[in-house]
């Protein structure tokens, strides 16, 4: 367990190692200055940390922070450069939800400081710990498997066009991992039937293309969900009446035995 008592670091000995970045709801206190706070944690990865709870039974790392993403995200480039040049994103410090919502009151947004506070506070702590679970299982193992977990509302125009494919795998264009581990995700995928993509809207973030280095033996996954696929998703952008959904585990199991084979199958890769 980490000493922080924002973020969990769950420590396992296999060779994986699972990021949970946005599940977080906590809004650091600073609660007034949102437009709302269920405004501010309308983009949460909702669920899916129960949706991923069976890593701990296959023995992964998990990694995970509680800090919502409307304070810090920790899956951009600290550097505040788009990692979707030409397209519309967040900033590390969002200012607007995935709508195009303003997201705090006016004067209320956070100054070139306060962002740089915020990355030494959240966004740099959550790196150094999957750095050192990386490290650490890289001692035991050749090869390890980063991967890490999103969800999003299918249909979202301000970020793609049309409905989302229900999985989204991001490899920066292969950059991130090996093909082989790549191309046995890709079969578990097709074959569930649902749709899917393999570098589409979201190739991965900052974690996949910082910690991904094969050439080291880390191979970085980054799984964007369309939340249809785990949960009974409201139509259009949801409102604080019906948003988020319940969790149904019931509902979610087919997705659940989906993502284990994933698991499995980056296992017996890293492995071999």
């Amino acid at each position: 367990m980490s000493d922080a008592p924002w973020l969990t670091v769950r420590r396992g000995t296999a060779p994986l190692v699972v990021s949970i970045p946005h599940t977080g709801t906590e809004l650091a206190g600073l609660d007034e200055r949102f437009v709302s706070p269920w405004l501010a944690r309308r983009d949460t990865d909702w669920w899916i940390e129960k949706l991923y709870d069976f890593a701990e039974d296959l023995d992964a790392t998990v990694v995970r922070t509680a800090i919502s993403r409307s304070i810090i995200d920790v899956n951009r480039d600290p550097s505040g450069a788009s990692l979707y040049p030409g397209r519309a994103t967040t900033e590390l410090c969002p200012t607007i939800t995935f709508d195009g919502d303003p997201l705090y009151k006016p004067g209320q947004a956070p100054d070139a400081s306060e962002v740089a506070a915020r990355r030494a506070a959240w966004f740099d702590p959550y790196h150094a710990a999957l750095e050192a679970e990386i490290v650490r299982l890289r001692a035991l193992h050749p090869k390890i498997v980063l991967y890490d977990c999103h969800s999003i509302r299918s249909t979202l125009p301000l970020l793609f066009d049309g409905q989302l494919p229900v999985f989204n795998l991001g490899t920066n264009g292969g950059k991130s991992t090996d093909p082989v581990l790549q191309e046995n995700v890709v079969a578990i995928m097709a074959a569930t039937g649902w749709s899917w993509v393999l570098d589409g809207r979201f190739k991965g973030g900052w974690i996949t293309r910082h910690h991904g280095r094969p050439a080291d033996g880390v191979h970085a996954l980054q799984m964007e969900l369309a939340n249809r696929g785990y949960i009974r998703e409201p139509e259009g952008k949801g409102v604080q009446s019906n948003w988020p959904v319940p969790y149904d585990r019931d509902f979610a199991a087919p997705m659940r035995a989906t993502l284990t084979d994933i698991f499995k199958a980056a296992l017996a890769w890293a492995g071999s």
